[in-house]
């Protein structure tokens, strides 16, 4: 995507295969700063803390951290290790699982002098993919986009509500949920996006609504309690998020907030969407609700909040009474009938166990 007049993706791989660069999330919107990650470990340190985040990236960074991993030693322990450790980074994106198998599947077969290079030609394919996956979710979505429009009066923007950050800086580039936003935009199409902030992270009011703001995607920040009350008075045409986690019934894992969402849309009759890359399909599990892990991080992300002081500064406040403890579920799960289809790189399929069978298998080594 452009930002300030230039191309940028959150991930960049160095020319020598020695590190990566990477937009440090934590910082925006008010500062656009990259970090250097040189070794596996600051891998891990980047994804486990969200200087990253996105089950996409996510997935991406891991394999450049096999590969950083395989530079300093190539044996079947040193493969085996890394693989372990990555994984324990974060429990609920099923895109990190797959793209470390994908690594561990790719290099144990190879002499471990021939591992290092091997595996940074993997992990950049496996890059480059997820780029081709997202622009082809954004393909079948703008399709959609183009007839609910059809069906409003001439000339009334189509009205988006999104939740959470799909978007690029959750992808190696085009988002998920945002993919189709932005072709539609790009198509000349009228698209406003309600844009849910997302607590207790902020995702949606800090990263979502920077993108759109840098694409010139026209856009309101909402807080995240306002969606029901709008899809009430007709201001919400279509709902579109992302996930983190798909089983293969169609029960949808994302950030906390999303069931709470499509609930407001069934009882609207607004059409909920979810952009699902089939590398986030776990066709492992069935039941998301008693199946899927769900993460629960920091009370600290919910007890306090950063943002800009007057004087220029990123700082951080108490929200709440210093006595009182707090409870932080990462993510939800939404049950497959609630979904009125998934938006995948091979077409539009129903959240069923039959519609999932139909899809190809992930991408494999």
């Amino acid at each position: 995507m452009i930002v300030n007049g230039r191309s940028l993706r959150p991930l960049v791989s160095a020319p020598d295969m020695m590190s990566i660069d990477i937009i440090d999330q934590r910082l925006l919107p008010h500062r656009l700063q990259l970090a250097r990650l040189a070794t596996a470990a600051e891998v891990f340190t980047a994804i486990r803390d969200m200087w990253l985040r996105g089950a996409p990236l996510i997935g991406a960074a891991a394999a450049f951290g096999v590969a950083l991993a395989m530079r300093e030693d190539s044996r079947d322990a040193a493969l085996d290790r890394a693989v372990a450790t990555l994984a324990e980074a974060r429990p609920t994106a099923v895109n990190l699982a797959w793209a470390l198998r994908r690594m561990h599947d790719r290099l144990e077969g190879l002499a471990p002098g021939l591992r290092a290079s091997a595996a940074w030609r993997e992990a950049e394919a496996l890059a480059e993919e997820d780029v081709a996956i997202n622009a082809a979710i954004g393909g079948h979505g703008l399709a959609i986009f183009r007839e609910l429009l059809a069906r409003k009066p001439a000339g009334q923007p189509l009205k988006v509500l999104t939740h959470c950050n799909a978007g690029w800086l959750a992808t190696v580039d085009w988002g998920t949920a945002t993919a189709p936003i932005y072709q539609a935009h790009a198509a000349g199409l009228p698209v406003e996006v309600w844009v849910d902030e997302t607590r207790p992270r902020n995702q949606g009011a800090s990263l979502t609504a920077w993108e759109l703001a840098q694409a010139g995607v026209p856009h309101r920040v909402i807080a995240d309690n306002a969606g029901g009350h709008l899809m009430q008075h007709g201001e919400v045409d279509v709902v579109i998020v992302g996930c983190d986690r798909v089983t293969a019934r169609g029960d949808v894992c994302n950030k906390i907030g999303t069931y709470l969402k499509a609930l407001a849309a069934h009882d609207n009759g607004v059409p909920f969407y979810v952009a699902m890359p089939t590398p986030t399909l776990d066709r492992s599990l069935h039941d998301g609700l008693r199946e899927i892990p769900i993460e629960e991080r920091s009370a600290r992300e919910v007890t306090h909040i950063a943002g800009l002081s007057a004087q220029g500064d990123v700082v951080e406040v108490r929200l709440t009474p210093e006595a009182s403890g707090a409870a932080n579920p990462a993510f939800d799960v939404t049950p497959a009938r609630l979904v009125t289809a998934l938006i995948t790189e091979h077409g539009v399929v129903p959240a069923t166990a039959e519609g999932i069978a139909r899809l190809p298998q992930a991408t494999a080594p």
